[in-house]
């Protein structure tokens, strides 16, 4: 697995401890047969294409994972145009006033476009070009929709933009405020298909013009996509837009949808799949079903669209009986379900989750060999099914600084000895490790639903009623969120940054101040008085800001 993967993967996980080689073997590879051996990413096709070349070093991990600016969508936009050569090799002197922001090569570009306005790149006022502004969505897709031969102001007024484009093809990127090189990858693989005013597809433009080789083809094949629902967050959809979902029957028995439900829920397949940039091809494999039948899966779990979904946008098969959900690719649980286990939680690839009868709410009994045999599942952030409640989603932080998450105060783990999707060997171990069953976990015996008997000890106790409430930031994408937090006084608010840059969190008026937080790494205020809370990222103070509502 590359390293690219191996990051996504360790987001997917945040797990507290290194799992044992076990486990671990079957989170790198999720699924049954097949492997990744007929997926390809945007970001190979775009640099197969010459539409990316790295920085150096190729279009690898670190370059994909880097914030995109503005001097490289400019050099995307003279890309497309073909004018890219001639930029490069520019020698004129005239220049913005802050060319000195970047290497030699690219003041050569930028002064290239300060003599041709007429390429679109007239600067941000004042002679200044800002060369290393973040750049949108948005903004990326004007580029393309003008290498296209479409007008900024003529066919589309720029606040429309991202609807223009969706009418021709590009969603893929649609709502992300700031890109990184993978996203650029995506969009860029994603144009090639956008239509042209008189007809035809970019990439016939692009042959025309030498920006791409003549023999070059559209990915063949499905396409995932990644849909930003307003309802459901990113969800994975096929090439015509359909939201794709997973079965929780599936869980341990992949031939679960049979028959009828086949003809209700159609299986994903194709001979090649093409995937953006951002997500895995090392999650992506193929089961064969005992009829023969071949289909993708994602993190194990295989993919169906739903015959309801008329539209492209529709997601009408999520919850459809507790077991269908649409499938993303950030779940922090999903749920598994068998008629002996009940419906039970598992991590995003499938993998069960446990809970130990010893253990408190908020405290966890199990340490040294223990916490071998049953490693602490860390991942505290990322989308749930739609049938549970986000607010029985918490975590601890062990003694070592480690997060343990936790469902209902109830710390949650692995079992070493399940090697795979499915595997729930971990039940009723010693009569006091259980999976997780949603349905009666938390529930007085008395109140327990008469149909649910799957040996389970009585379920444990629900947290306390009292304990103060916790809260998560996620620092995404250069932003805070959108709009201000509302909390209780006396709640816990946890920062926890995922971008590969550096954020921090600081009050305007001085009460809270958390360290400059790397890559995956948390920190804890707490807030007692009531009132508003101000603050910012000190390193990008000019726009990365929030807000924080002490009731």
């Amino acid at each position: 697995m590359n390293k690219f993967g191996r990051k996504l993967i360790a987001l997917a996980l945040g797990a507290a401890l290194l799992l044992p080689a076990a486990l671990a073997s079957a989170e790198t590879a999720p699924g049954q047969a097949g492997g990744a051996a007929n997926v390809k990413t945007d970001a190979q096709t775009a640099e197969q294409l010459g539409l990316l070349a790295g920085d150096g070093n190729g279009v690898n991990a670190d370059y994909l994972a880097k914030g995109s600016m503005r001097i490289q969508a400019a050099i995307v936009s003279l890309r497309l145009q073909g004018k890219l050569d001639e930029a490069t090799a520019f020698t004129g002197k005239s220049n913005f006033d802050d060319a000195s922001l970047v290497s030699a090569g690219n003041q050569a570009i930028m002064a290239y476009l300060h003599s041709h306005p007429e390429y679109g790149w007239t600067g941000e006022g004042a002679n200044r070009f800002n060369p290393l502004a973040p750049i949108s969505s948005q903004q990326l897709y004007k580029v393309l929709l003008e290498a296209a031969g479409y007008k900024s102001d003529s066919d589309f007024a720029y606040k429309d933009t991202e609807t223009f484009a969706a009418g021709k093809g590009l969603t893929g990127i649609a709502g992300v405020s700031t890109l990184t090189n993978a996203h650029i990858a995506t969009a860029l693989v994603e144009s090639l298909s956008a239509k042209l005013p008189g007809g035809g597809v970019l990439l016939d433009k692009l042959k025309q013009s030498g920006s791409v080789p003549a023999a070059s083809v559209l990915p063949a094949g499905e396409r995932i996509g990644l849909r930003a629902d307003a309802a459901l967050g990113t969800v994975l959809t096929d090439k015509e837009g359909q939201t794709l979902y997973v079965f929780s029957n599936d869980a341990q028995n992949l031939d679960a949808c049979q028959g009828a439900c086949i003809a209700n829920w159609p299986l994903l397949d194709s001979e090649q799949l093409q995937i953006p940039a951002t997500l895995d091809a090392a999650d992506f494999s193929k089961t064969t079903h005992a009829n023969g039948t071949q289909q993708w899966m994602y993190k194990g779990w295989p993919l169906y669209t739903f015959v309801k979904d008329k539209a492209a946008g529709s997601a009408l098969g999520e919850g459809v009986n507790g077991v269908w959900f649409a499938a993303k690719p950030d779940y922090r649980v999903m749920i598994g379900s068998s008629p002996e286990l009940g419906r039970y939680l598992t991590d995003g690839y499938g993998r069960t989750l446990y809970y130990f009868a010893k253990d408190m709410p908020q405290m966890s009994a199990c340490e040294g060999m223990c916490l071998t045999n049953w490693p602490a599942y860390g991942s505290v952030s990322g989308s749930l099914p739609s049938t549970l409640n986000a607010a029985d989603f918490g975590f601890i932080t062990r003694a070592d600084g480690s997060s343990q998450a936790t469902y209902k105060g109830y710390p949650l783990y692995y079992f070493v000895k399940d090697a795979k999707h499915g595997d729930a060997t971990g039940q009723n171990v010693n009569q006091v490790w259980f999976v997780v069953d949603t349905a009666t976990f938390g529930v007085a015996p008395a109140e327990q639903p008469a149909t649910e008997a799957n040996g389970q000890l009585p379920a444990a106790p629900a947290a306390p009623a009292d304990e103060a409430k916790t809260y998560r930031i996620d620092i995404k994408q250069f932003s805070f969120g959108s709009g201000p937090l509302t909390v209780e006084a006396g709640s816990s608010i946890v920062f926890t940054n995922y971008d590969d840059m550096k954020h921090n969190a600081v009050a305007t008026g001085g009460s809270f101040s958390t360290p400059l937080l790397a890559k995956g790494e948390s920190y804890t205020i707490t807030l007692n008085e009531p009132g508003t809370y101000d603050y910012y990222c000190e390193p990008h103070k000019a726009f990365m800001t929030g807000q924080i509502v002490v009731k």
